[in-house]
This record gives structure tokens, C-alpha cells and sequence, in this order.
């Protein structure tokens, strides 16, 4: 085996140009032939096949066709398995990488296959999925409802295992192998978790565990796994709307809760008014009887300051003459009232009110 590094198209241009080559070789030789049969006889014809001028090109030909049929080129995101009639099994036992080839022409053949990532999708969508229509994966908790779930695995075949996967899948591996693995794998992970925790945080579980095991089972078969993604969960119409319902209530419940908290503050706000002006008033009233106690006259200057300027009332010691004319007063004003000789607390008792 001889590998180089050159164009990737030359292989093709060469088989194109062996292939054209011997078409012309072939209607020359037509041509010469009919040529001579028409001028010197069926004979000559025959004879003239045999020339130098037919054989150094059927050579050059044959050559360059040879050339073409032996020479490979396996792209860089590709890995080649070389189908071998003379080789043990009917393969070569090493894949070829990227690069040029000589194989041994109409004996062997490359097989090639890609090695780049590949995202195989299996979805509800009906344009999103590697299936067309509602390819999702119906499965059934273990509470025995039924859910279906669209998910994607990001994986590429394993150049070293190419041989492997040639000659137990063939192109075949998408769609024989890794869709029913991936399928299987999903059903099962989901019959071990209720509906309830597959709607919960145990989700992430469930995505945790058929990726590791994924990825053992496809590692085996000579894969890679890069990401197993778990897109979307569908639950049946029923358990979704006693979800929508459950969301519902507690909605209902928190904004209850909050008009409830909301009463309690302003009732708390209330009662704490309420207490800080009774001790404002407890506060003023030691105050008040801690002064009356050095100051008897305290109370009746509290008193008249509470009076109306309607109450027009001159008081004056019982003891004391006037000093103004009372007589004059009452004309002019009306609601003044003589005093008269009364104790202090007569006096309060007989203030004239309007």
C-alpha cells in the first residue's frame, strides 16, 4: 500500500480520463478498421487491429484505466475499508484514514464510510426528525402512564473500528442498530421512574443514565457518544391538565397566602399605632398628675386654653371688687355672667355654656 498527499480530485480525473480515453480508443479502432475492410478486404481489416498504430494506444489505454481503477482517494472526514478478494475474510484487517491508495484494481474495492459528527434526531416534529412524521418514543412510566419523548444523539463511528462496523452493519448501522439501541435504551430508563419525577428534577437523572449507557453500548459496536439530549416530554392530555389544574390551585393558593400576609401587616401596623399612641397618652398623663401635684392651678389653665372663643366669661377672685363697670359690659356683651361667690369647684360646676 502506497499513501500520498495530492489534490482530492485526482483520482476521479483520472478514472474520467481513462474511461474517455478508451472510448476513443475504441471508435479509432472502429474507424481503422472499416477503413481498411472497405479498401484492402475483410482480411487486412482483421490484420490492420494488430498494427502498432492500434496496439501502442490499447496499451496506453489499458494502463491509464488501471491506474484509475487502483488509485483511491479517502476524504479527510471519511475512513476506507478495502473489501479484499485475496485478504483473510474478505477485508483488510486496517481501515485506511485519509489520504491516497493503491489498491489492487478489480480484485478490491474501498468501502468508505463518513467519521465526521452525525446528529440522528427522533422527534414529535413532523419536518424536525431524521423520520418524517411523529417519530417521538413512546414509553410507559411505572406508575403506568404514558409519556412520549423526542431526542437527538450526537456520535460518529470509530475510525480504528470501521472494519468492525463494515462487516456487522455495513451503511445499515443508523437505522438497524443505533435508532432500536437508542429506542430500547429510552423505553426501558423510563419504566424505572414514576411520571411525577420524569416531569421533576429526577429528568436530569433520567438523561444522566441513558447517556452513560448509551455510551457503553455504543462504544462496544465501535462508536462514539458524544451528547444523548433529551428535547421534550409529552405527557398524555388528562395527566397535562391536571398539571394545568394543580398550577392552577397553587397560584390561587400563593395569591391567597399574600392577601392574607398583606391583612396581617396592616392589622399589626394598626395594633402598633394604636399601642405606641396609648403609651404616648399613658406617658403624658404621669406627666400631667407628676405636675399637678406641684401645681394645683395647672388644671384650671388647662381649662380655660380648652374652652371655645364662644364662651364669654370674665372670673374673677369672689373677694375682689370690679375693676370695670359690670353694668356697661352686659350691654354691650352678650353671654357675661356676674360672678359670684363660689368655691373652686363650684366654679366648674356653674360655667355657663352657650
Amino acid at each position: 500500500m502506497f499513501s500520498m498527499t495530492t489534490f482530492p480530485e485526482l483520482d476521479t480525473g483520472i478514472r474520467i480520463v481513462g474511461i474517455g480515453s478508451a472510448i476513443l480508443l475504441v471508435i479509432y479502432v472502429l474507424i481503422l478498421f472499416l477503413r481498411t475492410t472497405w479498401r484492402d478486404g475483410l482480411s487486412a481489416g482483421f490484420l490492420s487491429l494488430f498494427r502498432f498504430r492500434v496496439t501502442i494506444p490499447l496499451v496506453i489505454v489499458i494502463g491509464l484505466n488501471l491506474l484509475a481503477f487502483s488509485l483511491v482517494f479517502v476524504r479527510p472526514n471519511e475512513v476506507g475499508v478495502v473489501v479484499s478478494f485475496p485478504s483473510p475474510g474478505g477485508v483488510r484487517p486496517q481501515p485506511l484514514p485519509g489520504g491516497f491508495y493503491f489498491i489492487l484494481p478489480f480484485v478490491e474495492r474501498v468501502q468508505k464510510y463518513p467519521i465526521q459528527w452525525q446528529t440522528y434526531t427522533m422527534s414529535n416534529d413532523y419536518s424536525e426528525g431524521d423520520k418524517m412524521g411523529d417519530d417521538s418514543i413512546r414509553a410507559r412510566t411505572s406508575d403506568g402512564q404514558e409519556i412520549r419523548l423526542a431526542c437527538s444523539l450526537i456520535l460518529r463511528l470509530d475510525s480504528n473500528q470501521a472494519v468492525l462496523v463494515h462487516i456487522e452493519w455495513q451503511d445499515r448501522y443508523m437505522n438497524d442498530f443505533i435508532r432500536p439501541l437508542a429506542r430500547g435504551l429510552v423505553r426501558r430508563q423510563v419504566s424505572q421512574f414514576t411520571v411525577n419525577e420524569v416531569n421533576s428534577s429526577a429528568r436530569s437523572d433520567l438523561e444522566t443514565n441513558l447517556d452513560r449507557l448509551l455510551r457503553d453500548e455504543l462504544a462496544e459496536k465501535g462508536f462514539i457518544l458524544d451528547q444523548f439530549l433529551l428535547r421534550d416530554i409529552a405527557f398524555s392530555p388528562e395527566y397535562s391538565l391536571s398539571i394545568e389544574e394543580k398550577q392552577v390551585a397553587f397560584e390561587e393558593q400563593i395569591r391567597a397566602e399574600y392577601q392574607a400576609e398583606r391583612i396581617r401587616r396592616l392589622a399589626r401596623g394598626r395594633a402598633d399605632a394604636v399601642l405606641i399612641e396609648a403609651e404616648a397618652r399613658a406617658e403624658a398623663l404621669i406627666l400631667l398628675g407628676d405636675a399637678l401635684k406641684t401645681n394645683k392651678d395647672l388644671l384650671t389653665y388647662r381649662y380655660i386654653e380648652e374652652l371655645t372663643s364662644k364662651i364669654k366669661v370674665m372670673l374673677l377672685p369672689n373677694n375682689a371688687p370690679f375693676i370695670l363697670p359690670l353694668a356697661d359690659l352686659l350691654k354691650d356683651t352678650e353671654g357675661i355672667t356676674p360672678t359670684i361667690n363660689l368655691t373652686d369647684t363650684q366654679m366648674l360646676d356653674q360655667v355657663e355654656l352657650p
